[in-house]
């Protein structure tokens, strides 16, 4: 049973969402990187991917007003959030600063 997104953030996993859609350019420029992360930080963050047409109601409540959009998650509370693509060596230090 597919866990909801309340739960997933709520965790003690930090948890990195990807707000994406599936005609966004920059989005499919964000995929690669946030691979290289996982492989990178490996079990110190869960990467959860969110599309924003399929998931108004998520987007709206979060006020997602482009895409991409990451947002970081600590136990529930939002630490960080940043719109357009990041690298990897930032999104790495925002995760070690947070997930300690």
């Amino acid at each position: 049973m597919p866990s909801s997104f309340k739960d997933i953030i709520n965790s003690e996993s930090t948890v990195l969402v990807d707000f994406s859609a599936e005609w966004c350019g920059p989005c499919k420029m964000l995929a690669p990187i946030l691979k290289e992360l996982k492989t990178k930080v490996g079990d110190k963050v869960k990467i959860v991917k969110i599309d924003v047409d399929k998931n108004q109601r998520l987007a709206s409540t979060y006020q997602v007003r482009g895409v991409p959009t990451l947002m970081l998650f600590k136990e529930g509370v939002l630490k960080w959030r940043e719109s357009g693509v990041v690298q990897v060596a930032q999104l790495e230090n925002v995760i070690n600063t947070y997930s300690n």
